[in-house]
């Protein structure tokens, strides 16, 4: 009896022997993404306005879902509407119907130019597509296809979801889709009919009437009426029988003859064929003008070739470039070849651009690290892309580069400066190949004026100098400063050509004069005297000495030294390491002992760091007040670095020191440099100048035409580019991308430019209708579609039909309309059509019957039908009562 009253006895255990399949698993997970995105219940939603599909923003949220191992992408489309977003699903009206088969009788939106192709095909604002993911075959088999179109219905079923629910079937190319709605005792399915060729009998009117009829299967009689929305697309095949400005450019006469500077140096813009291809619905609408393909627009290709490599069926012995090819180009480059000095100012102002021009340039070299549109760097990109493009491809583009190292090699033995370059340090906001060009000019710079420096040291010493020479007069900085007596060509042989000063020994020997003239404390090397600041351990002015200029470096070799002193690491060792290797790179120390004999270190501390020589006023033993200095704390610190390198530095003027910069050697680093570019890293070099040469062609061409569009995608295009050049190595594919964007809006400029022209706005000659055909053109530029006002009695309709009649009577060969007209010809103008035989046909049926029973609700029923050559669609929506049938 215990045992049957202890509670835990009544305990048992149920044991569900059933297992679920995996389409069960696959129906639960379609039901809970549905409520994940809460789709549950029925949706509310003001009637949609016109051109509302078009124009609104559309959201996507997609999941991954899986059936078995064959994986699905299921994903949400809907059409963001404000005075719907804070309306709730669970409060709908008694018996309404769902929203998508409200849209399907609105006729706000038909043939919308711009919608995903179910937003065109069944006029929804919302749905749920699933569809194959990525890599997975597509669902062509009819069981297949029939178990997920019912997984769709018992998942609506069961959450109650009154958002359609479509599947991709058949292939991915021909986008077929099948699905349905259900609603309140209502249910609406979707199917779709593709076929390649059109059936004789559906190519009219009536047959897609009877093939609507049939399908809704209403048994009212007479049938209620069906409404009937028909859209025609005529294609302009001939547009050249109008004027059009853009001539298709000449490159031949680019790099033949005589070579113009100014002409030379831009890149050709606009399309080498029309760029308007279509005019769809000439009197009604205009679609949006096709894209212009690649192959041609002249910067676009230029830009896309510059990597492609070149046919090899070509003869080894041939060269790639011709000779006076190659001058042509070489005289562009560097025309101070061919002109006196005198004539250099007056090549340079003949280039000079204008100041918006050039302001637009200097910002976009900046923003882009490439080099000034003046510069030698960017001309060599326009070279090498004409080169590349039109003569001869990657072979010549290496015969172009070997002619240009060459001549670099012959201005540096020569000591020729390099023309188009600025003089000074390489400027580290340019590309990496402009400043090794810069820094080559810095070593024929040095060069130069150390040569200069000897042969001004060799006449003064045939002359030999006054003894009572001053001391600023010797301690000019540079190579200027000599000792007397001694020539440059004597040691000019020796190792020390790589030296900026004299030798040790050879400044031990000293003349007769200067024994004569000698002091006790010889001071050498003064600059100038450094205000009105005396010795601390004398009455002697302190004196700047005459110093180095610091080595100018490239990025690159920055980059390396910063690598070096990263490698000591941060341990006191490598701190150290690190301080020592600074320390003993800065000369200034001997310079200051040479020019200040007897200073200390307090004195080099005081020019050098005035921040570590601190300064306080106190009393004398007479109560004066005077002012005491010493070292900082950090200059105290036992083992530092500068009292180390003071004691144990030597008396050693600039002009007997070691050069800084060793200007033969880093300019044979550089030539060694750029003889192993090879032709894919002379592109990456030249990439940053040849997209800045096409946006600032882009911006010129654009500020003429005045598109909103264009100037937003620049700005756009800009920031993406220098956000990719800043990088060392840029990606390669992300430039590729910007290339398409420059091509899109050289594309819109050029359509641009084709629509006025065919409109009359190019003319120069203001009408009464001018301003409407500008407001035409700008508006077809900015949206997909735009309405022809006045239709075929507009200004713009007008034209639009001329324009067909002129491209018929091309293509027919017909003659003329007043020649026509003179031979009496009216019935031969007749027999040409105006228009051609349209390109596509699209028709929309709506009604509103009940289905299946007489006694059913009326429901909407639609069917959207394509016809084109190559294409023939059924899309329909059909709805039916479930509660009465």
């Amino acid at each position: 009896m215990a045992a049957d009253s202890d509670p835990e006895s009544e305990v048992f255990e149920i044991t569900d022997f059933t297992t679920a399949s995996e389409w069960e698993r696959f129906i639960s997970r379609v039901e809970e993404v549905l409520n994940d995105w809460k789709l549950i219940g029925s949706g509310v939603g003001k009637p949609l306005e016109k051109g509302e599909l078009t124009s609104g923003s559309w959201e996507e949220t997609t999941q991954e879902i899986s059936f078995s191992d064959f994986r699905f992408s299921i994903t949400h489309h809907c059409l963001k509407q404000e005075s719907a977003e804070n309306e709730s699903r669970d409060e709908p009206e008694e018996d309404a119907c769902p929203l998508a088969m409200q849209d399907l009788l609105c006729m706000n939106n038909d043939f919308p130019p711009r919608a995903h192709c179910l937003v065109r095909w069944f006029g929804v604002r919302e749905f749920v597509v699933i569809s194959p993911g990525a890599n997975c075959e597509a669902v062509v088999s009819e069981s297949k296809c029939n178990l997920l179109l019912s997984s769709v219905s018992i998942a609506l079923a069961n959450t109650g979801c009154q958002v359609p629910l479509l599947v991709q079937i058949q292939q991915n190319w021909r986008k077929v889709y099948a699905g349905e709605c259900q609603g309140p005792g209502v249910r609406s399915d979707f199917e779709m009919v593709h076929l390649r060729k059109a059936p004789g009998q559906y190519t009219h009117l009536s047959g897609l009437l009877d093939v609507f009829k049939n399908k809704i299967g209403c048994p009212l009689t007479p049938l209620p009426p069906i409404s009937i929305s028909i859209r025609f697309t005529f294609v302009l095949q001939d547009g050249q029988q109008c004027s059009w400005p853009q001539q298709p450019p000449d490159f031949d006469a680019l790099l033949a003859g005589e070579v113009g500077g100014v002409e030379f140096g831009k890149l050709p813009f606009g399309a080498c064929e029309d760029p308007i291809s279509d005019i769809s619905q000439a009197l009604s609408k205009l679609t949006e003008p096709a894209a212009v393909p690649i192959h041609k627009l002249s910067v676009s290709s230029m830009m896309h070739s510059a990597r492609k490599r070149i046919r090899r069926n070509r003869r080894a012995e041939e060269s790639p470039l011709h000779n006076h090819v190659l001058n042509s180009i070489l005289l562009y480059l560097f025309p101070d070849a061919a002109l006196d000095k005198a004539d250099w100012s007056e090549v340079r102002s003949t280039q000079e651009p204008d100041h918006v021009s050039l302001r637009q340039s200097l910002h976009l070299y900046n923003q882009l690290k490439s080099a000034p549109s003046d510069s030698l760097t960017y001309r060599l990109a326009l070279c090498v892309c004409m080169v590349n493009f039109h003569h001869g491809g990657v072979r010549a583009v290496a015969h172009l580069w070997q002619e240009f190292v060459l001549e670099m090699r012959y201005r540096w033995e020569n000591n020729c400066l390099i023309y188009g370059l600025a003089s000074g340090a390489p400027d580290l906001r340019c590309c990496l190949l402009h400043q090794k060009l810069q820094m080559l000019n810095c070593c024929i710079e040095r060069k130069r004026a150390r040569d200069d420096g000897r042969k001004s040291g060799a006449s003064d010493a045939a002359r030999s100098l006054p003894g009572g020479a001053s001391d600023a007069a010797r301690s000019l900085p540079g190579p200027a400063e000599v000792s007397p007596g001694k020539s440059w060509d004597s040691w000019s042989d020796s190792e020390e050509e790589f030296f900026e000063c004299l030798s040790d020994t050879e400044e031990m020997k000293e003349t007769e004069s200067e024994k004569k003239t000698a002091s006790k404390s010889k001071a050498e090397g003064r600059l100038q005297p450094h205000g009105k600041r005396t010795l601390l351990n004398s009455a002697e002015p302190l004196y700047i000495p005459v110093t180095q200029e610091p080595a100018p470096m490239t990025e690159d070799l920055l980059e390396e030294q910063s690598e070096v002193l990263a490698k000591l690491g941060t341990s006191a060792e490598g701190a150290h390491l690190r301080a020592r290797m600074q320390s003993a790179s800065d000369p200034c120390k001997p310079q200051m002992r040479a020019a200040n004999p007897g200073c200390c270190l307090e004195d080099f501390v005081r020019w050098y760091s005035p921040r570590d020589y601190v300064e306080e006023e106190g009393e004398d033993e007479a109560g004066q007040t005077v002012i005491r200095g010493d070292l900082s704390a950090r200059m105290k610190i036992p083992g530092n670095m500068w009292v180390e390198a003071w004691e144990t530095a030597k008396a050693t003027p600039a002009r007997r020191q070691k050069r800084l910069f060793d200007d033969t050697k880093e300019a044979e680093k550089v030539l060694h440099y750029l003889s192993q570019q090879k032709a894919s890293d002379l592109t990456r070099h030249l990439m940053p100048c040849v997209l800045h040469a096409a946006l600032l062609k882009i911006k010129e061409e654009e500020v003429t035409e005045d598109i909103a569009s264009v100037r937003k995608a620049l700005q756009q295009v800009t920031a993406h580019t220098s956000k990719l050049l800043r990088h060392p190595n840029p990606d390669f594919k992300k430039l590729e991308d910007v290339i398409v964007q420059m091509s899109a809006v050289e594309a819109v400029i050029a359509c641009a430019r084709s629509l006025k022209a065919k409109f009359g706005i190019t003319g120069g000659q203001r009408e009464d209708d001018t301003d409407e055909l500008e407001r035409f053109v700008s508006c077809l530029l900015e949206e997909p579609e735009v309405s022809v006002v006045g239709a075929g009695r507009g200004p713009a309709g007008n034209i639009i039909h001329k324009l067909f009649v002129s491209s018929q009577r091309a293509a027919l060969l017909a003659p003329l309309e007043d020649e026509a007209g003179r031979s009496g010809g009216t019935d031969d103008r007749k027999a040409v059509p105006d228009f051609p035989p349209p390109a596509g046909r699209e028709v929309l049926l709506r009604t509103c019957v009940p289905r299946p029973a007489p006694y059913s609700k009326a429901l909407p029923q639609r069917l959207f039908c394509v016809l084109t050559r190559d294409e023939f669609r059924l899309a329909g929506v059909f709805s039916s009562d479930t509660s009465f049938f």
